[in-house]
């Protein structure tokens, strides 16, 4: 099995999937990391790993459809056989979701349907979190369905708010539950182990 991984930031989710591969957690490969944006150090990540990068920026396109189709191609020009979505940003589109059905990932910084949506990524989150007053918070990791953070849950982990925590605190606790929980989503995937009967995700024996 063969995976590509976008993002547009540092990547430190993509790094978890470069070290869950290197020991063997996720037996599968990453075929290359398409980079939304030329300047992020999730392709100095991949670089040191011996992992192709393509740059696919949406600016460089008059058209949404444009952009889709690129990233398609070049998706299907590794032969990605599914993709995780580590910290990017863009969404993904129609041609691409369906050629890819449940068979995009994606991590997202709360406990969906919780703090979560449009506009709700990074800082943004915790920020929220923290204000509502919540007492936990978490990650989930889920298949995309063309809206923002409305897809099938495969896997969830909780992270208790506490009393004096600040965005930044909350963010850190977070992200390290995200680099434990992608990682194991991802190999359920390229092991065939997960089934999805609408909403519903199945972890298979």
């Amino acid at each position: 099995m063969k995976f590509a991984v976008l993002a547009s930031g540092g990547g430190t989710d993509f790094q978890s999937l470069i070290d869950a591969v290197r020991t063997g957690q996720i037996s599968a490969e990453i075929c290359c990391l398409i980079a939304g944006k030329p300047d992020i150090y999730a392709i100095t990540r991949a670089q040191d790993a011996g992992i192709p990068v393509e740059i696919v920026q949406k600016k460089k396109f008059d058209t949404t459809e444009q952009f889709d189709d690129a990233i398609l191609k070049t998706l299907q020009g590794y032969k990605a056989d599914f993709v995780v979505l580590a910290g990017y940003l863009s969404i993904i589109g129609e041609k691409t979701l369906a050629a890819y059905p449940n068979k995009i990932i994606n991590v997202h910084p709360s406990l969906i349907p919780s703090f979560c949506g449009m506009g709700m990524y990074g800082s943004r989150v915790h920020k929220a979190v923290i204000a509502y007053g919540a007492k936990v918070s978490g990650a989930t990791v889920h298949f995309i369905d063309g809206q923002a953070d409305t897809g099938p849950i495969i896997m969830q982990a909780v992270v208790v708010v506490k009393q004096d925590d600040t965005p930044q605190d909350l963010a850190v606790r977070v992200l390290e539950t995200e680099h434990k929980i992608l990682p194991q989503a991802v190999s359920l995937m390229a092991d065939g182990k997960l089934k999805t009967e609408g909403r519903i995700v199945k972890i298979l024996k």
